[in-house]
Parts: C-alpha cells; structure tokens; sequence
C-alpha cells in the first residue's frame, strides 16, 4: 500500500469505440488534485487524443512509486491491450474480455491498497453479452468479484439521492425480488453507507411503494401490506428514520425531497428518470457495500459522440470528486 497524502485513483474508460476514452481525455485538460491511473490501452489514448486535437502527455504506472498530482494534459496508464482496433461508434465483442480486464485489474489494484478508489466510464453490456460472456452490469460485476453480498447502487445528483432495491432485472421479475430480507438488507447498507461514505450521521430515507399509489389498500397490489409496512415499522423501532411506503408519483415533490437524505426505489426506472431529469450529466453512480470505493458516470456508452469531441465530461468529473471525497473521509472520518 502506498501511502502519502496524493490518492491515486483507477480509471477505466469502459467501451472503447464509445465516449469513455474521450471524456478521460478531456477531463485531464484540467490539472488534477490526484493521481489518475487509466487503465485501458494506451495506443487507444494516443489515437483518440489525436482525433479529438487534444495535448496528451502518458506515463506508465510505477505502483511502487508515490502518487503524484497529474498536471494538464498529463495521464498516468497502466497499459491493458485491446485485442482489436477500437473503432468510434463501432463495438467489437473481441475487446470485450479486455474490457473487463480493465475492470479486473483496477478491483486487484483498489484491494492491495495501490488505489483508493476506482471511477468507472460506461460499458456496452449488449457487446459484452454478445462475446459469449455473461454481464448485467459493473454494480453485479464488481459485487461477484468482491464477494460482496449486498452491494447497493446510489445515484446521487444536487438535490436527489436515489438507491434501488432491485437493479437490472426485467419489470416482470421484480415483484419476486422485493422480499423482506432484500429490502432490509438493502436500506441496512443504504443507512450504513450514508452514514460512512457520505458522512450523513442521521439519514432520513423515504421508501417507494411498489405499485401505483403505494398499492392504494391492497386493490392495487399486496407488496406494501404483506412486505413494506411491516418491514419499515421494524426497522423504525430498531432506530432508524424511515418514510413510507410512498406513491413513487408523490415522492419527488420539492417538499418531500426537503425532508429527506435518500428515496429507496424498488426497481431502475422508478427513481432513475426523475434523478436524470434533475441532473443528468452531472450525477453520479456510487456503488455501496463493497469492500472498496466506486464510483462511475450516470450515462452510457453514447456510441453517436465517440470521437466527435461533443461529449461533455461533467458527469465523468463529479464521480471522481465524489471518489476523492469519500476516500479522503475514509482516511479521516472526524476531518469531514
């Protein structure tokens, strides 16, 4: 472990032929607090970097060494090859176990102490999938890899912070999943990772309901009554501030928003829409329950801008600033 006051944090730039190796480029046209360490294939850098007309200075990682600011224009690397030519706007499912390669190395790097966080671009899961390989997302991924049994995803923008119980999984499956023992140990890891990563001492979170109108009595579906209130009322008397079951159309009003630190959605596109519409291209994607920091851009792969210099690194920034703060709270909850 290198120690030091500098963090040095991974960087993975996800989907090559995607946005990810642009926004990497234009974020460190601003000099650093940190070292940044890329984790991808250097000619890929060099390539785009050239495209998009932008200054480029790579050095290669010296992990023993200690971690030094990066000035602009300059990238630290920790050179991964591609296995095929990284084309803007044209995925290769031959590149996609370097891809996760990137991902690998990056988890080694963050557990052996040679990072203190790790920010993630975006991935293709579609090219991923279509090599044969089996990837629902980098949340599942790095929770597998970890052996992490209950990891949550957090986005997080000015204003609104949404967790979800259940992730990407298909509409029709999620009812099954919103059990008793998934909800509770979902908020247990909300409340914890709000409290030690995000340095909120007593959250506040308001729940969703499953259904339309939080089920309106049971004629609009059970979940609420048979799983939702009786869970919340228990949890409540364990010590935690907890509202709802909410009608998730309710939920995001000014008002209530006021009153609370994090909603809990039970499924993606219940909580994610309105985040997005708050604040998409400048929030961020924390994953909580790991035994290491993550945190990644709140967008996709944006095959149509790769290469095009249109990209804008906003969101790319905001996840390495919330990776900085939460690493350097971790090294010094009382500084927070």
């Amino acid at each position: 472990m290198i120690s030091g006051a500098t963090l040095r944090i991974a960087l993975t730039p996800g989907e090559p032929a995607g946005i990810g190796p642009d926004l990497c480029l234009q974020l460190i046209q601003q000099p650093q607090a940190v070292e940044l360490v890329a984790i991808c294939d250097p000619d890929l850098l060099v390539e785009r970097a050239a495209a998009l007309k932008l200054p480029l200075t790579l050095r290669i990682l010296d992990a023993n060494a200690a971690p030094r600011v990066s000035a602009a224009g300059e990238l630290c690397v920790a050179p991964t090859a591609l296995q095929a030519p990284a084309r803007c706007g044209h995925p290769d499912p031959d590149n996609a176990a370097c891809v996760l390669e990137t991902l690998d190395r990056a988890i080694s790097g963050c557990r052996d102490g040679t990072f203190a966080a790790l920010v993630t671009g975006p991935v293709h899961k579609g090219i991923i999938n279509d090599a044969g390989i089996r990837f629902s997302g980098h949340t599942e991924y790095l929770a597998k890899a970890t052996g992490a049994s209950g990891v949550v995803m957090l986005l997080a923008t000015e204003g609104l912070r949404v967790a979800l119980v259940t992730t990407h999984v298909p509409l029709s499956g999620v009812s099954r999943l919103v059990t008793p023992e998934r909800v509770a140990q979902v908020l247990s890891t909300l409340h914890a990772g709000l409290r030690k990563d995000l340095g909120i001492r007593a959250p506040r979170i308001t729940v969703c309901g499953l259904n339309p109108h939080a089920g309106e009595g049971g004629h609009l579906g059970h979940e609420e009554i048979d799983t939702l209130i009786p869970l919340l009322d228990k949890l409540r008397a364990q010590g935690m501030d907890l509202t709802g079951p909410l009608p998730a159309d309710t939920v995001f009003t000014r008002d209530r928003l006021a009153q609370t630190d994090a909603v809990l959605a039970m499924y993606h596109d219940q909580g994610l829409p309105v985040l997005k519409h708050m604040g998409f291209g400048r929030a961020v994607n924390i994953t909580l329950g790991l035994p290491m920091i993550r945190t990644s851009v709140d967008h996709g792969t944006a095959l149509d801008l790769a290469g095009t210099g249109r990209g804008n690194p906003g969101s790319l920034q905001a996840a390495l600033q919330s990776a900085i703060d939460i690493a350097r709270r971790h090294r010094d909850p009382a500084s927070q």
